[in-house]
């Protein structure tokens, strides 16, 4: 387990859209307890692989619950609106308004190819979302409603 360099925004793999995890391997497992180390390193609540420099469909995340690991993750189900402050750590010294689902449904796999579905409500949904958008090349920053409504 190793701290990872955290890309920051003006990287163009941070623009890229993920590929799928096919290979269950060591390596993945690797990624993924680096990519925890450095999501607590930072202070974080989640990380998503391209934010390590690596352009594949893996994401950790925990919001003070535990762990929690996503390969291939999609949200399938999603309901109700909310709007928070949301910061990244590969968005230095900026944090924004950004209104996302209350709720998601997301079906993804485990470190170890298996399916499985989690469901989060307000910061776990807000989470899912934020760190699904890295795997899309997408920064919260895109999503920031511009203040003249």
């Amino acid at each position: 387990m190793a701290i990872r360099n955290v890309v920051k925004m003006g990287d163009p793999v941070l623009n890229k859209k993920a590929k799928k995890v096919v290979d269950f391997n060591e390596k993945l497992h690797t990624l993924l307890d680096d990519m925890a180390d450095t999501m607590y390193n930072e202070d974080g609540v989640g990380l998503a692989a391209p934010q390590v420099g690596i352009l594949r469909r893996a994401v950790v995340v925990d919001i003070g619950t535990g762990l929690i690991e996503l390969i291939n993750p999609q949200i399938i189900a999603q309901e109700g609106e909310q709007t928070d402050v949301e910061g990244c750590l590969s968005v230095v010294d900026y944090v924004a308004e950004v209104t996302r689902p209350n709720y998601v449904k997301v079906k993804a796999q485990d470190r170890n190819g298996k399916d499985f579905e989690i469901e989060g409500e307000g910061l776990m949904a807000r989470a899912f979302c934020h760190e699904l958008d890295h795997l899309e090349g997408i920064l919260f920053v895109e999503r920031v409603e511009k203040g003249d409504k």
